[in-house]
Parts: C-alpha cells; structure tokens; sequence
C-alpha cells in the first residue's frame, strides 16, 4: 500500500459573528498592524465590520485594502502591497479573489523572493506574516487551501502552491454569505462540487482522507444548493454550504484538481468570466469525456448530489436548467473563432491536466469547447 499525506489549516472556527475573534487571534501572533485585503462591495454591504470591531478590541491598527477584482491579476498583488507595506500581519474577508491576494501578500511582506520564481508547486521559499481567512462566498475553499491563482499581463492564468500559504486559521461565517445574489450562489456552489468531484477523482495524491472529505462536501453540496438559491437568508443552509465548500477546499488541496479547472481558466483570463461560472460551463462536457477512465467513481458520487439514478453529468445539466446558470459559451462572449486560442491556453495548465484520470489533448479541449458553444 503506498503511502500519502494531508495537509490543512490549523485551526477552523464555524459559527455566526465569529469573524470578530479574527483581531484577536493575529494579537496572540504579535500583529500589531493588520492588513485587510477586501473588495468594495464587500466593505460597502459592512461584511467587514464585525472584523475591523475585532481588530479595534484587540488594540491593533488596520490598514485596509480594498481594491481586489474578480480574476485578480499580477498589477492588483503588486497594488495590495503597497497599500499594506507597513502591516505585520494580514486577514482577507472576501471571496476567492480577495483571500488569493491576502495569502500571496502575507508571502511577499514577509520576505523579497519575486513573484516570478513562486508561480508552480512548492517554490515559495521563507515564510509568510500571520495570516486568517473568512470567505464571504461558498465555493472556493481558498481559506483552506495553499493555493493562489493569478492572471498574468498576457491573460494567462497562473497558480502558486506552496503550504506556506495555508492561513493560520479559517474563519466560517455563514452570515457573511447572506446577501449573495442567487446567480453567484448558484455558480460558486457549483464550483465548490467540481472541487469535490476533481479530488475524488484525481489521478494524482487521491486518497482517503481527502475521499472521505469530498464525499461529505458533496453530500453537503447537494442537498444545499437549491435551497440557498430558493430561500436566501435561510443561515442553516448558508452554513450547510459554507462547510461543504470548506470540505472539498481541503479535498483539493491535497488530491488537486484537473480538466475542469484547466478549460475553465482561459474563460476566465480572456474572458473574464467569474470562475465559479467557468467551470459550471465546462463541467458536465469534462465529465462525458471522463467517463471511461473515471465511471466507476463518478457512480460512486451520484447519489450523494443528486439521489439515486440520476448520472453525474445528466445531474449537472439539469441543475444548471433549474438555476438558470448559463450553459453555452456564445452566452458568455464566446464563438467559434475563439475556441483554437482556448484550446492552446488550457494545454498551458499542465499543473492541472497531469491530476485528470484520461489524457487531455489539444484536439480533445478543442472538441470540448466546441459541444459547450
């Protein structure tokens, strides 16, 4: 039997208004001034105030960054540094675009390593300042995760994995995630059940921990996701899919994920379309062509999404038709023109294609592209 390992944050805090004990725990680190890194929509709704009355209690000073933008690129990194050059600790409140940026500043201030030499798996070198997360969405599972991705100048979607990048603790607030907009929940929910399937699947480091997480994240996922789109300030709920989001976050980030995520990345540095959305696109074509090398499992997964009978890939179109997530590429900017520059952008994720149970070629992303147009 071979051997393997799991790695995950420190410390998980669940719970309605916890995010004020986020001052409080950088303090018992030494932080005396905290970086926030937040987008304005969530400063603007006050999702952050709980967390800066914290930091106030605590007696520390912040400094706040708020400037992060869905698909976060190199410039925004090198923005958020500036801003919060001072600080000796960070928090992100947000979501994955925010919480990527924090971790990725939490490295830079901590030492002069350029972001260059980090991009890949395991090249962050030093330390990191103190660092907690709170996602404000239930999909990315950054919190838990070594993981930041960035969009280069030339478009290109680039990932820096390292376990420095795991926060020291994670803060779950189901509140924070109340006044989502029923397409951003529906998306991001999706996305967090892709991060499940792609562990369990994963052709690379699978095994039965991160098995066991991404069977409840799904479980969790799916008997959730209509809900919270339908009833909207339903918290129980909330939580259900913020700890289901969280689950398959540690999932992925020790069996990585594949295709999906490969084809979904070009939507998203080219077209900018938010993440979440990106991989609902590709999602149920990735799994038909999965389907020979993965079938076995994808069985195994089935019923806990969607109930007995129902295939993986069928499930998902039907879900995506009943929240009215969109289906096609042409409704998101995309044509036929497109799909060869596609193509040879989601080869460029080599990262990810190497985890994918059946080989991926250029001819075989192109096809895929062209049954989702």
């Amino acid at each position: 039997m071979q051997g393997y390992q799991f790695e995950t944050v420190a410390k998980l805090i669940v719970g309605p208004g916890k995010t004020a004990e986020i001052g409080a725990l950088l303090a018992a680190r030494g932080v005396r001034r905290v970086g926030l890194v937040t987008d304005r929509t969530v400063r603007e709704l006050g999702l952050i105030d709980e967390t800066l009355a914290g930091i106030e209690a605590a007696g520390l000073a912040v400094t706040i960054y708020d400037g992060t933008l869905p698909d976060p690129t190199t410039l925004m990194l090198d923005e958020a540094c500036g801003v919060l050059a001072e600080c000796d600790g960070i928090t992100g409140v947000g979501g994955g675009s925010s919480l990527d940026i924090a971790k990725l500043v939490a490295v830079r201030l901590a030492g002069d390593q350029p972001l260059a030499e980090m991009f890949g798996v395991g090249n962050v070198r030093g330390v990191r300042l103190p660092l907690v997360l709170a996602p404000t969405t239930a999909g990315t599972g950054s919190e838990v995760t070594p993981i930041s991705i960035l969009t280069t100048e030339t478009e290109e979607k680039m990932g820096v994995v390292s376990p420095q990048l795991l926060p020291d603790a994670a803060v779950l607030d189901a509140r924070l995630t109340l006044g989502l907009p029923a397409a951003v929940t529906a998306a991001t929910g999706i996305d967090a059940m892709v991060h499940a399937i792609e562990a369990y699947t994963s052709k690379h480091r699978k095994n039965p921990i991160s098995d066991a997480l991404a069977r409840e994240a799904l479980r969790l996922l799916g008997a959730n996701i209509e809900r919270v789109c339908a009833v909207p300030d339903d918290v129980a709920a909330r939580e259900a899919m913020l700890l289901g989001s969280c689950l398959a976050g540690q999932a992925f980030a020790n069996a990585p994920v594949a295709a999906v995520h490969a084809l979904a990345y070009p939507l998203g540095g080219r077209f900018h379309v938010p993440h979440g959305l990106s991989n609902c696109l590709v999602l149920p074509e990735v799994l038909a062509f999965n389907q020979p090398a993965a079938g076995e499992m994808y069985a195994e997964l089935a019923p806990l999404a969607f109930g007995p009978g129902v295939p993986l890939a069928e499930g998902f179109r039907a879900l995506a038709g009943r929240l009215g997530v969109p289906t096609r590429l042409r409704e998101v900017g995309v044509s036929h023109n497109h799909l060869p520059q596609l193509a040879e952008d989601a080869m460029k994720q080599t990262r990810l294609l190497v985890n994918n149970p059946r080989e991926v070629t250029l001819e075989d992303a192109r096809a895929i592209y062209e049954a989702v147009l």
